[in-house]
């Protein structure tokens, strides 16, 4: 026919309107808020040559700023390796997609297993997916997945101890899934094993989710939850930071059924808010259950070791609307990056970065409430990343820091600031900021 793409008539529109319901274009997009709707006309400048491109753009880059970064709250600045970035630049992994060819896509198909493997010790499941696309994300298909392996109960409780940012995606993915959301309060900074017991009294709650570090930095104390959880006949989902896991109780000793979080702390550099790679492992008993794609090792006619795309079964050209979520464009570049990373590190490394952080954030943590400026909120165990009671403005201390270059004291409360202190962070680095501080918020205390 000679035609590459046939673009739709008016006429074409029309009809497709006509059979969905939608009376114009606009109607389809009626769920989106109008406040973030833009509703004017885009005022474009007139065409550039390349020239006047890259002059325009090296203008702005040269107006941004480079910060020390002492904020966690799910993005963490752990030293990235040259050797990842040169591993996932090469261009056979730039375009990464589902490898629905094994026979062509060894090599993809070898470094999700690998990513998948490494994960799973991590977490101490039994079994991982080939990636998500971000924390976020994960939690929210850990809760769709619990409630789908509970069948008829469709009541899922959040500790209040989640990041924000976390709650947020999964009340939105609750919302289209009729799922009902309980929330478990948090009580001296931990989640209340209490109202966690009080919330179970029902019949009809699917699961509960809980963070292993929670939003303040606190390591929770997860003894008995799964006891507990079980005894009702629901799932323990844990939330984690991978990277800590490396020295603190894993989800799959504390008796999680489900595991999910970001792998960005495994070594991904920060960049205005990504990308980030979600990660989601289970018990043995859930993997057809378990969305996304996962990569099963097997042999060819050959004998040789070779990898496959395995439980299709789960998946949309065979379950239809029973399918599991779709997840085929996953976040596999994000994934092969924290197998680099892992796979360089090893066990002590992993070790070693975290007590190299555990040091500089304690060693912070008491400098600062040495000054008399801060009180410790708590009282409980962290690792890397912290919340301290300010006696001073918030907005204030916030600007004492920026003036010296650091991004940190983050709210997280009334008057309630976040801290975090990676290997990367020095000592002198930490002593200058509590001395700055020092000299400049004693005289508004």
């Amino acid at each position: 026919m000679g035609f590459a793409y046939f673009p739709h008539t008016d006429e074409d529109i029309r009809l497709m309107l006509e059979r969905v319901g939608a009376g114009r274009l606009e109607d389809l997009y009626s769920d989106v808020p109008s406040d973030v709707l833009y509703g004017k006309e885009y005022s474009l400048p007139d065409a550039m040559s390349e020239l006047e491109i890259r002059r325009y753009f090296s203008g702005l880059a040269s107006r941004n700023g480079k910060l020390l970064c002492l904020c966690g709250l799910g993005a963490y600045d752990h030293y990235s390796p040259s050797v990842a970035s040169s591993v996932i630049s090469r261009s056979e992994f730039q375009t990464a997609y589902t490898p629905y060819q094994p026979e062509v896509s060894q090599g993809t198909l070898r470094y999700i297993f690998e990513f998948q493997s490494m994960i799973a010790e991590l977490t101490g499941m039994d079994c991982a997916n080939a990636s998500m696309y971000d924390g976020a994300t994960s939690a929210a298909e850990a809760v769709i997945m619990a409630v789908s392996c509970a069948k008829k109960k469709t009541k899922v409780l959040v500790s209040e101890g989640l990041l924000p940012q976390v709650v947020d995606v999964v009340k939105t993915y609750a919302s289209y899934n009729g799922i009902e959301l309980g929330f478990i309060p948090c009580c001296g900074g931990v989640t209340s094993a209490d109202a966690m017991t009080e919330g179970l009294s029902g019949e009809d709650v699917a699961g509960i989710l809980v963070p292993g570090i929670n939003r303040y930095g606190i390591i929770e104390n997860l003894d008995g939850f799964a006891d507990e959880v079980h005894s009702h006949k629901a799932l323990l989902m844990v939330y984690s930071d991978p990277s800590s896991l490396a020295v603190i109780k894993t989800p799959g000793e504390w008796g999680a059924d489900i595991v999910c979080g970001d792998a960005q702390s495994l070594g991904m550099p920060l960049c205005f808010g990504g990308p980030y790679a979600g990660f989601l492992a289970c018990r043995q008993e859930f993997v057809r259950k378990l969305p996304g794609r996962i990569v099963g090792a097997t042999s060819d006619l050959d004998g040789k070791r070779a990898f496959v795309l395995t439980l299709q079964a789960r998946e949309q050209h065979i379950r239809r609307e029973k399918a599991t979520s779709n997840i085929c464009s996953n976040q596999s570049l994000m994934a092969l990056y924290a197998t680099v990373y892992m796979s360089l590190m090893g066990p002590e490394g992993l070790r070693e970065v975290n007590a190299l952080s555990y040091g500089g954030a304690h060693y912070l943590h008491d400098a600062l409430v040495d000054t008399g400026l801060f009180e410790d909120a708590f009282g409980k165990p962290f690792l890397k990343e912290f919340t301290l009671r300010a006696k001073v403005p918030v907005d204030s201390l916030q600007k004492a820091l920026l003036d010296i270059g650091v991004f940190g004291a983050v709210e997280v409360g009334d008057s309630l600031v976040n801290f975090c202190v990676t290997e990367k962070v020095a000592k002198e680095e930490l002593d200058r900021v509590v001395e700055h501080l020092k000299s400049v918020l004693y005289e508004v205390l």
